[in-house]
């Protein structure tokens, strides 16, 4: 199912649930409907910014190696070659530069109304 974020200061961004519920969750946010206001961005800003800095550390867990750490998604498959992983930066990227602008011009982003 796809999530569609709006604002009156960006353009659509478009996420699968799956893709969004991580971020949603970092955000205290329900993955259905909701909204983050004007006055919320620039902490969801920064917490995003803080998992993204967070995720570019190097780790000694079997997870960080194989994408898991960094939000990408790994098949376990033997028989076929191995997946390229999309990190949590890549794939929070849109929504951040929507946050960036709805903070810029003091406008709120909602979802799933």
């Amino acid at each position: 199912m796809l999530i569609t974020f709006k604002s009156k200061a960006a353009s659509e961004v478009i996420m699968y649930q799956e893709h969004a519920k991580p971020i949603l969750d970092l955000l205290h946010k329900d993955l259905e409907r909701g909204v983050i206001t004007a006055a919320e961005t620039a902490g969801a800003i920064a917490t995003l910014e803080a998992k993204i800095a967070a995720s570019r550390l190097p780790s000694a867990s079997p997870e960080a190696s194989n994408g898991a750490a960094q939000g990408g998604y790994v098949r376990k498959d033997d028989e076929h070659e191995p997946t390229d992983t999309v990190a949590f930066s890549s794939r929070v990227y849109p929504l951040l530069e929507m946050l960036r602008a709805a903070q810029t011009d003091g406008r709120d982003i909602m979802w799933g109304v």
